[in-house]
């Protein structure tokens, strides 16, 4: 009973307490609690004694006192408050600072959005296309890509083939191929995507060997460490006998090398390569050891990193994308396919971006180069004749394309090319058309109509002298604010013929008449139809047995 009745009188006191500096909070913003007369003064101001238990510096043994404190502006804005019954306490006030967007988690292209170059942000958005992720399954599965964990023994063709007809697909292709005893990441490009095989066959990879050594090393651990170093930047490799390839003397770069693990007794040692595309491991292997002394070859051999995409980056087997098919197939559970693909977007998170207007998609892929009026974001660092992707703003990428302007100019230019395309990746008109809408084109096809142009828009003799000298033609090669792409350099006939012809026994210098370019045309025509004629009527068992002398007498020229 006793127990019971100090429990109370501690309640009640705990309860004081907290009750108390509560209550005078709640007179003071009612305006009753100031200072020692209650409901007199002014209410930003109130006085306490030190034996009010809130506060911390308080002592029963000093008497107390009185202060004065000002009320905090909280108090002051919450005591200025409208009432929750009247209109104005249901209004949001505006803002003049709007709130940091974090693009940070942005999918694929999207991340980092906010970090763009911004060149306009004015443009009429068109209700079409979708985020990469939010693509409906067919077109998810045909823009897709697979980063597939290449089981040990089956070629790299038979695991595509079994990929394609697993997903019942039309095409399939992969970025590299793998020996059929090397295991790891291959990626598989599924129908449209396999536009990207290419530009992911000469990305950089990574791989992790096991090499047995035919001896013990006298140096141990350190000599195979100062054997992996030097074997690194570029270096002369000729492909093994198992290899499939040509066996043509070729140089391969080596980035980087660490020694894993080291096991002399065993004769075994583990390292990880990053090197270029086409490298040969088992060669490198073979290199090391006749460095070493001892002899060596590769025992095991596992790829970890293929251009974008590496063991961490969401890795699938074979019996993944059976199941994932086999839930679509009998529950109609599309999620399990959607884990095991990727967007093919996923392979272009390493290229510099260039975003581009709603309208001018769809001219892009036709084939049209981009337009510094068809710009919104462009990516810092950009140099001239690099490779970039031109990207929607819903993160879609259209295609991959040459960079005709730096980053400088791409911020204070008003007109030129932007970017010359190498490879279109979306499907034509998903997007609606909308090129020649512009005052231009318009007056161009009215000239067109006239006759003053032909039907391919070049000009005649009725054109007027104002378009010759003011119109630009941006498909010409050597219009203004263009720079050729790194293509291979091609020579005519004409400049051929036009060519100067040299005097072997004087050294001088004549330009070839026409008669000479006449008589040379016809020559060159004679030659052909002499060659035409010799091989009419061959049947295709003496062609082939043509060829393959033919291909045996080149070989030992070499």
């Amino acid at each position: 009973m006793k127990d019971s009745r100090i429990l109370k009188i501690a309640g009640a006191y705990l309860s004081a307490l907290y009750i108390l500096p509560a209550y005078a909070v709640v007179k003071l913003r009612r305006g009753d609690y100031s200072g020692e007369d209650s409901g007199k003064g002014s209410p930003k101001e109130f006085s306490y004694g030190t034996d009010h238990p809130a506060l911390p510096d308080a002592s029963k043994s000093q008497p107390a006192k009185t202060e004065k404190l000002e009320v905090p502006e909280a108090i002051e804005e919450a005591h200025e408050k409208p009432k929750r019954g009247s209109s104005e306490y249901w209004v949001i006030k505006p803002e003049n600072a709007t709130p940091a967007i974090s693009t940070e988690d942005w999918p694929l292209l999207l991340k980092g959005y906010d970090r763009l170059l911004v060149r306009t942000a004015h443009f009429t958005p068109i209700p079409v296309g979708c985020t990469p992720y939010n693509r409906d399954l067919k077109s998810y599965i045909s823009s897709g890509v697979i980063n597939l964990d290449k089981p040990s023994n089956p070629s790299s063709h038979e695991v595509v083939a079994w990929l394609k007809r697993m997903l019942r697909v039309d095409k399939t292709g992969h970025s590299g191929t793998l020996d059929p005893k090397v295991t790891g990441c291959l990626i598989v490009c599924i129908d449209r995507a396999t536009r990207l095989v290419k530009s992911q066959q000469g990305a950089g990879k990574e791989y992790v060997c096991v090499i047995r050594f035919h001896d013990k090393l006298p140096g141990g651990e350190a000599q195979f460490a100062r054997a992996l170093e030097t074997l690194s930047g570029a270096l002369f490799q000729r492909p093994p006998l198992i290899s499939a390839v040509k066996r043509q003397l070729r140089i391969r770069t080596i980035y980087e090398s660490k020694l894993v693990e080291f096991d002399n007794d065993r004769h075994l040692g583990v390292f990880w390569v990053s090197c270029e595309a086409g490298t040969y491991i088992r060669t490198l292997c073979v290199h090391l050891g006749l460095l070493l002394g001892v002899g060596a070859h590769m025992q095991e051999l596992r790829r970890v990193r293929s251009g974008a995409k590496s063991e961490e980056s969401g890795m699938v087997t074979l019996h993944d994308v059976l199941d994932a098919q086999w839930m679509y197939d009998n529950h109609r559970d599309e999620s399990y396919l959607r884990k095991v693909i990727s967007p093919l977007e996923s392979l272009l998170t390493t290229y510099k971006r260039v975003v581009v207007k709603d309208s001018a998609v769809n001219a892009i892929t036709y084939g049209a180069k981009l337009m510094i009026p068809g710009l919104l974001r462009f990516e810092s660092g950009i140099e001239v004749n690099e490779e970039v992707v031109l990207m929607t703003t819903k993160g879609e990428a259209i295609a991959l394309g040459y960079a005709q302007m730096s980053t400088v100019e791409l911020s204070t230019c008003d007109h030129g090319v932007v970017a010359k395309i190498k490879r279109v990746i979306m499907e034509r008109d998903l997007y609606p058309r909308r090129w020649g809408m512009g005052p231009v084109a318009l007056e161009k096809k009215k000239m067109k109509s006239d006759g003053k142009l032909d039907k391919y828009g070049r000009p005649n003799e009725q054109t007027p002298a104002a378009w010759n000298s003011g119109y630009i033609d941006y498909n010409a090669s050597g219009a203004p604010g263009t720079s050729a792409a790194p293509t291979a350099q091609t020579t005519s006939k004409a400049d051929v013929l036009n060519a100067p012809t040299v005097d072997p026994t004087t050294g001088d210098v004549d330009m070839a008449d026409d008669k000479t370019l006449i008589n040379g045309d016809a020559s060159g025509e004679a030659d052909s139809k002499k060659r035409k004629s010799k091989h009419e009527g061959e049947t295709p068992e003496e062609r082939a047995e043509r060829k393959k002398r033919k291909k045996e007498k080149k070989e030992a020229k070499q």
